[in-house]
């Protein structure tokens, strides 16, 4: 009887050990985001390689869903950059523009003054200290907490 018990508590103590070790991974509340910069990293640096605006409007799609696994220290500033990078893309869609023919020193003159006004607006928003700021915290916290920049 002894030795049942005995072989019991051992086998008990053994799965109990074997679950301990399956879960030491899920311990880094990073390890999500993580992955999720690791999955995009290509896909932004090629779409930064297009240029400072249409990049920004490429690589939106992974910036979302970078957002949708950032840590809580860096959701704001995550926030902050969607919402700049939409709204310039909301303002080049309702004027029937493509961001890459777009200039913003010689606007089409067939897009209306109003047009051309939202564009501009959302471009130095986009554009200003706080939203680079942002940027760089986002990047920043990839490099330190994930050991790699955001794009290659």
């Amino acid at each position: 009887m002894r030795r049942s018990l005995l072989a019991l508590v051992l086998l008990a103590g053994a799965v109990l050990a074997a679950g301990l070790w399956l879960q030491r991974g899920t311990d880094d509340p990073f390890a999500d985001y993580c992955a999720a910069v690791a999955e995009h990293r290509e896909d932004i640096g090629a779409a930064l390689g297009a240029g400072p605006t249409t990049g920004l409007l490429r690589a939106l799609p992974s910036f979302e869903a970078l957002a949708e696994e950032s840590p809580e220290d860096i959701a704001g500033d995550w926030r902050l950059v969607i919402e700049r990078i939409t709204a310039l893309e909301e303002a080049l869609d309702a004027a029937g523009v493509d961001a890459s023919a777009y200039s913003f020193d010689d606007p089409p003159a067939d897009v209306p003054a109003a047009d051309r006004k939202a564009i501009e607006t959302a471009a130095v928003r986009l554009g200003s200290p706080e939203t680079s700021t942002a940027l760089s915290h986002v990047d920043q916290q990839a490099r330190d907490v994930c050991k790699t920049p955001l794009s290659m």
